[in-house]
This record gives C-alpha cells, sequence and structure tokens, in this order.
C-alpha cells in the first residue's frame, strides 16, 4: 500500500506545510481522514481530537489484538481514530494477516520508537 505525505492539520483548517504538521499515511486513511481533526468517540458518543502522530505515543492510545490483526482504540482518541479511519477494514486486515505470517508485523515498541519522526 503506498504512503502518502497527510497535514495532520489540514491546510483548509490553517494547518502548514512544515515538517512539524506532516506525516505519511496510506492513502485510504488519509482519504477517510480528509479535512478532519477530530471524530465521535463510540464510546462516550463526544466529538474527540483524532490521534496526532507527532504529539502522541501510538501504544497510549491503541494496542494490537487478535495477534496483530486488529487496532483497538484505548483512549477516547484511539477509539475515535480507529472508526473514523476505519483501521481495520477488511483490506487492511488481509494485509496485516500477510505481514504477520511472514514476520514484519506487529512491530515492536522499539521500532515504533526508532521510526516516529522528532
Amino acid at each position: 500500500m503506498p504512503f502518502e505525505i497527510d497535514h495532520v492539520i489540514p491546510e483548509s483548517l490553517g494547518g502548514l506545510t512544515v515538517r512539524e504538521n506532516l506525516c505519511l499515511s496510506c492513502s485510504s486513511c488519509n482519504d477517510r481522514k480528509n479535512c478532519r481533526t477530530a471524530a465521535i468517540d463510540p464510546t462516550t458518543g463526544q466529538l474527540t481530537p483524532l490521534f496526532h502522530p507527532r504529539r502522541q505515543t501510538w501504544s497510549q492510545h491503541f494496542q494490537w489484538r487478535d495477534d496483530g490483526l486488529r487496532i483497538e482504540g484505548l483512549t477516547p482518541v484511539g477509539r475515535a481514530t480507529v472508526l473514523a479511519l476505519q483501521l481495520n477494514n477488511t483490506v487492511l486486515v488481509t494485509a496485516r494477516r500477510s505481514w504477520v505470517r511472514v514476520g514484519w508485523h506487529p512491530p515492536k515498541e522499539e521500532q515504533v520508537r526508532k521510526k516516529r519522526p522528532r
């Protein structure tokens, strides 16, 4: 799945094209996010900010379930992001199943920290 550059805060909402506001995203997640910065947490029903990969730590908001096939949101931010970006859709789960089989997935926490942009 090819990645593209995403504005965490969309340009349409005043986000700048600077390193601190850019991240890599698969095209389907980027399309689903569109110009949103928040979504509804399915547990509380409250509008909640989406995960900010430059300011937040993945493991505080998400965990891998089903041996790395599915992402579970642990916080309102995590749950809203999983639902809004459809992070457990059939295509992604199928891809993860293949990655698990060959040992590429799920990433270890230290790998996530090393790859995290500063």
